[in-house]
């Protein structure tokens, strides 16, 4: 808890101290002016070609022996001067294409900076108001602990309250630090942790919807922070039982690919329909029932989005490999902190 409140007063200095979208903002408008500038110069000096090439051209024998009739009107011009008045004219119009241009983007990219600032203030907000609760919280799981013999079921649940608490806890933690624009290189998760922590809290919802949960076990260490990792296993067996049939599975597998490892979540729902596979990943996507009788899998409101979100910041990526009428397979791709020769499938599964 003491950290989470050191990561909302470092997430309120960044907002009103330094405002990094206003920089990455500002930037983007200086490369937008600088793109439009060398396009401008590549312009410019296409016609100073033309220009040179026309002056030759009336500088051949042929043209210059051209009889001209007695109406035709004749303009002098100094080749040299001609040329350095087009070199000229074209450098300031670069120069005032670029400027403006930069001028223009950042006036343009100004609501995106000021919506981002918002949404991070907001964050930052929502995040401190959650403090004083889990605090509460947490000191009165800690307090039914106490007054609980051990090795009793009532204990069990205590016990499962009390890292439930400390698992939102580290996911409000996971937003500020997000919200600050923070970043931990040396980000380190044990996959085998992380997927015996999404079993156990899945296995209940999934024997509400009586669905068989199997998740196979895996040994690696990935290049994501014990929460992210968490949250993305979380949000896609959540997505697969919510749209598994009742009495069906969602199986969970990982495998090595070079130096990633790919997590893939397997159900036997009636596949994505109403919606381009990809867009699932977008925010506040939907798609259309079936008309089957049995659940359909739409977007999964922001929870499939906030997935794609961590595995692109941390390197990965996360697509549909498989959709149709026998289910639908999510694979997540994350890199590895380093090749680990153990990481391997296990045959047994964990959970419902």
């Amino acid at each position: 808890m003491k950290r989470l409140g050191q990561s909302v007063m470092a997430v309120a200095k960044g907002v009103t101290d330094h405002d990094p979208d206003r920089r990455v903002y500002r930037r983007s408008a200086l490369r937008i002016g600088l793109r439009v500038a060398v396009v401008s110069a590549a312009l410019v000096f296409a016609v100073i070609v033309l220009v040179v090439v026309y002056v030759v051209w009336q500088l051949t024998p042929a043209q210059q022996l051209e009889r001209h009739g007695p109406e035709d009107v004749h303009v002098y011009l100094d080749t040299f001067d001609l040329l350095i008045a087009v070199l000229v004219v074209g450098t300031a119009a670069v120069v005032l294409a670029g400027a403006a241009t930069w001028l223009i983007a950042g006036r343009a990219v100004r609501p995106l900076a000021e919506a981002y600032r918002l949404q991070r203030t907001f964050v930052a907000d929502a995040s401190h108001e959650l403090r004083t609760p889990l605090t509460v919280l947490s000191a009165r799981a800690q307090q039914l602990q106490a007054m609980l013999p051990a090795a009793t079921s009532e204990r069990a649940v205590a016990d499962a309250l009390r890292d439930d608490i400390r698992a939102l806890a580290e996911v409000v933690e996971d937003l500020l630090a997000t919200a600050a624009g923070r970043s931990d290189e040396r980000a380190e998760a044990p996959l085998d942790r992380a997927l015996a922590d999404a079993a156990e809290d899945m296995t209940v919802l999934a024997r509400d919807r009586n669905v068989h949960l199997v998740v196979t076990p895996g040994q690696a260490l990935l290049r994501v922070t014990p929460t992210q990792l968490r949250r993305c296993l979380v949000a896609l067996i959540d997505n697969a039982i919510g749209h598994s049939p009742t009495g069906g599975a969602v199986w969970v597998e990982n495998t090595v690919v070079g130096g990633r490892v790919v997590i893939r979540v397997r159900d036997e729902g009636a596949g994505i329909t109403g919606i381009a596979p990809r867009r699932v990943f977008d925010r506040f996507a939907h798609g259309t029932p079936s008309g089957s009788g049995q659940p359909t899998r739409t977007s999964n409101g922001i929870g499939l989005a906030l997935v794609r979100d961590i595995a692109v910041r941390a390197g990965g990526d996360v697509v549909v490999e498989r959709t149709g009428k026998t289910g639908t397979v999510f694979a997540l791709t994350l890199p590895l902190v380093r090749d680990d020769a153990t990481t391997r499938r296990v045959g047994r599964g964990l959970g419902a």
